[in-house]
């Protein structure tokens, strides 16, 4: 398969499973054994987030890590064992969220794990990509650490939603997409159109995607065609998540479509939907299934 391709995987015509925990699949490349899930990530899982070298599930609100152990990312703390609603995997540094407040570990080349003041109460949503990090407060302010830390005055209040890509941002304010840092390839310039209705958004290393009316939008780089969206990404998507290099979405049915970079094999999938959870990490795709051996 050339790298622009696209796969959209499932043989199941039922609608997308209604599970809410099942086991991690992956694929992509074998360093540090990142696409090996441990067998306590088999089953019970809710989400999953894939760093650079390193893994993070979350089971009964409980953080597992694999992959790489530099810098202790795979130690997990005693508070991220329980109460645990988010989790987001970076570059050697993982993040959780657990009852407002955000709790890191890991790499602090740049300050990743060092938490401003801001973020130690009222978080509702954590991001984490390379080397900086963002969380969403309650009244809609973006606070940004590590290698990153401006955030422009319109998103200081508003926002929805949020995205950290290698150097840049993208957030959901008023329906709208919102972008800021490195725009070396248009990664920060938002096209026309995603100025309302939009309800998802991820970046990438070097570009950026946004999900409006069940329908993917890509800008930026297009090195390996991660800004192609292929025809089954322009219908009935529901969920989205941007690698370095290449994509993942997820359809209303539970079918899984992958896209760009293929240089590992990031991009053909290991299985087939429904699933329900995803996850795009340097070079390797997570997913999540309620039953990891159900034949396709």
């Amino acid at each position: 398969m050339t790298v622009s391709a696209a796969l959209a995987l499932s043989l199941c015509t039922s609608p997308a499973s209604a599970a809410t925990a099942g086991g991690v699949i992956a694929w992509g490349k074998q360093d540090f054994a990142v696409t090996v899930p441990p067998a306590e990530a088999l089953s019970g899982v809710t989400a999953v987030s894939a760093g650079t070298t390193s893994v993070l599930a979350l089971k009964g609100g409980a953080v597992l890590a694999w992959g790489a152990n530099n810098w202790g990312a795979n130690e997990v703390p005693a508070a991220a064992l329980s109460g645990v609603g988010q989790i987001a995997s970076g570059w050697g540094h993982e993040l959780a969220l657990k009852n407002g407040q955000v709790l890191a570990w890991g790499n602090d080349w740049y300050g990743q794990t060092d938490l401003p003041a801001a973020v130690t109460s009222g978080v509702t949503a954590i991001s984490t990509s390379y080397m900086h990090s963002l969380a969403l407060k309650q009244n809609g302010q973006v606070v940004s650490w590590g290698s990153r830390t401006d955030v422009p005055a319109a998103a200081q209040s508003g926002v929805t939603a949020i995205a950290a890509g290698a150097d840049h941002n993208l957030v959901i304010k008023n329906g709208g997409v919102l972008a800021w840092g490195n725009n070396a390839y248009g990664q920060a310039t938002v096209p026309a159109g995603l100025s309302s209705g939009v309800t998802a958004v991820s970046a990438g290393a070097q570009h950026s995607l946004a999900l409006k009316d069940g329908r993917v939008y890509a800008w930026g780089r297009n090195n390996y065609g991660q800004t192609t969206v292929p025809p089954e990404a322009l219908s009935d998507v529901v969920g989205i998540d941007a690698g370095s290099n290449h994509n993942l979405a997820v359809k209303a049915n539970g079918d899984i479509v992958v896209w760009g970079s293929n240089l590992v094999g990031e991009s053909s999938p290991a299985t087939c939907g429904p699933v329900f959870a995803i996850s795009a990490g340097e070079n390797d795709s997570f997913v999540v299934k309620e039953d990891i051996n159900a034949p396709c």
